[in-house]
């Protein structure tokens, strides 16, 4: 749970202390707020929402999840929208739990397809297992 704590910390932390002057307009800097709401509950669920006159909006609910009698988790799920410099729409969902941190968006890095050559090799160790005198413990 500490390190669950720490991880929604720096988080909070890195995304405050992050210089985006280099994509942030001019005309942006004087961003007005609509919307903006934060509720806490006292046993730790949590719950925070804003939305400017730019097109940001972000939202985030957290909640005590029971794993088992004596372990507990916090889950942070949340969605942030925005437009980029090049006029595109730009949405962004999270999940941040005891499997870690999940983003999902189009925005995200996607790896490059395995290469054939890769796929046929892991397929011939797959077919052809080394018997079992070879095997080392």
């Amino acid at each position: 749970m500490l390190k669950m704590k720490f991880l929604i910390l720096a988080t909070i932390v890195s995304l405050a202390a992050a210089d985006v002057s280099h994509i942030v307009g001019k005309d942006e800097r004087g961003a007005q707020i609509l919307r903006q709401e934060q509720a806490v509950d006292p046993e730790g669920s949590y719950q925070w929402a804003y939305e400017t006159d730019n097109g940001i909006a972000a939202n985030e609910v957290g909640t005590i999840k029971v794993i088992s009698e004596d372990t507990v988790a916090k889950v942070a799920q949340g969605q942030a929208s925005w437009t980029a410099p090049n006029g595109e729409k730009v949405d962004f969902t999270y999940i941040a739990d005891e499997n870690g941190y999940q983003p999902q968006g189009d925005i995200l890095p996607t790896p490059p397809p395995i290469p054939l050559e890769i796929l046929r090799a892991l397929q011939y160790i797959k077919d052809h297992p080394s018997p079992p005198e070879a095997q080392q413990n």
